[in-house]
């Protein structure tokens, strides 16, 4: 039996890989692990491997890396910590196959364990540019120490493909938060303000907010813009979901908290709102703002407008319900504006969501189960004929 060990560590991540590590562990074919780390077993990011459990995982290993301080010195230090916790999982599991998703810096540790250990790795969402976060060069690196390749679109095959992987390792599948919207039960607009203790009303936005990682000092000013203009909005109800555990996002989290505090009659704050209560929320929100790659990728399934604030996804792929504008007060006082406005409520309703493609997870799985493992940690670099 193959035993697949998946690895999260984030709230995100695992609303994507739900659905995935759920048909990993009903194959009979197969056998599922589950590492979780980072944001996960944190009280401050609201200790959400217990959704985990809750949805009837068993978690089998935990990795905590976590330091309390969000500078520079402590996210390296972290992925210190992670390297090691990831050697002690993988020295007692001794997986077949690892799967991660993503570009975080907990999974870069994974993976970097997993070199030494001669375990190969499935990557979903490869081949994708961020230009703003570290992210973006975590991810290529992701890919180079991976050998199975998930890809959400056609033209980020091409792109892992010329970061020189072999195309017979690279497959195009779309994005698993597309599906997991369509297998979602979803809840009505009553049932979601009482779960939330908080009144949509008949206007009302999402806001998530994170650190542009590779920009110096900018979180505290960026965020400070865009909570100035949200303050004008008075006549709109805001849920925010607080940052990952970047670099300076404790800074974002207290600015956050602190307008949550001063206009509490129409905003509310969470550290994890959990996959049902978030895809239920873009059901009913007006539009979307901040910087999320959820903004880009899932959201326009929904038929509303994102705006798309700074730099941190420049570069990657988006629908036409998609607009982007700078971190300036005016330029996203003039966004909000554009997404709020009749027309672009109308044009998101139309729009076609890029990273569709049915049977997303079933492909994966198919992979998963069936790709021969013999000689798949020896890789020679493809090139690309000129």
């Amino acid at each position: 039996m193959r035993k697949i060990c998946v690895i999260t560590g984030s709230r995100a991540e695992y609303g994507l890989l739900s659905g995935l590590m759920a048909a990993i562990k009903s194959d009979y074919e197969l056998h599922l692990q589950i590492i979780a780390t980072n944001m996960h077993l944190s009280p401050e990011f609201g200790l959400t491997y217990k959704e985990i459990e809750q949805d009837g995982f068993v978690i089998d290993k935990k990795v905590e890396m976590l330091l309390s301080s969000d500078t520079s010195n402590g996210t390296t230090k972290s992925v210190g910590l992670a390297t090691i916790g990831f050697a002690d999982a993988y020295e007692d599991l001794k997986p077949d196959l690892i799967v991660v998703l993503g570009d975080r810096y907990e999974i870069l540790a994974a993976v970097t364990a997993a070199l030494f250990y001669k375990i190969p790795v499935a990557h979903l969402h490869g081949g994708e540019i961020t230009e703003g976060a570290y992210d973006d060069s975590i991810r290529h690196a992701i890919t180079k120490l991976s050998h199975l390749h998930f890809t959400s679109t056609a033209a980020y095959r091409q792109r892992v493909i010329q970061l020189g992987e072999n195309p017979e390792r690279v497959f195009y599948v779309g994005a698993l938060g597309i599906e997991n919207i369509k297998n979602t039960k979803l809840l009505s607009k009553a049932d979601l303000e009482e779960s939330l203790g908080f009144t949509l009303g008949d206007k009302s936005l999402l806001v998530t907010y994170h650190p542009v990682t590779l920009e110096k000092e900018t979180a505290k000013q960026q965020c400070e813009n865009l909570l100035t203009v949200l303050a004008e909005l008075t006549d709109y109800n805001i849920i925010f979901t607080l940052p990952n555990s970047d670099t300076d996002g404790s800074v974002i989290m207290q600015l956050i908290k602190d307008f949550v505090s001063i206009h509490k009659e129409r905003s509310v704050a969470f550290a994890s709102m959990g996959k049902v209560r978030y895809l239920s929320a873009l059901k009913y929100v007006t539009a979307v703002i901040g910087n999320s790659s959820s903004g880009i990728i899932e959201v326009p399934s929904f038929g509303i407008p994102t705006l798309n604030i700074g730099d941190r996804q420049k570069g990657r792929i988006a629908a036409t319900s998609v607009n982007h504008c700078g971190s300036s007060i005016n330029e996203i006082k003039s966004g909000v504006e554009l997404v709020l406005s009749e027309k672009s409520q109308q044009e998101a309703k139309k729009t076609v969501n890029t990273y569709q493609k049915e049977n997303t997870t079933a492909n994966i799985l198919n992979v998963l189960k069936d790709f021969s493992l013999d000689n798949l940690i020896q890789k020679s670099f493809y090139n690309i004929e000129a």
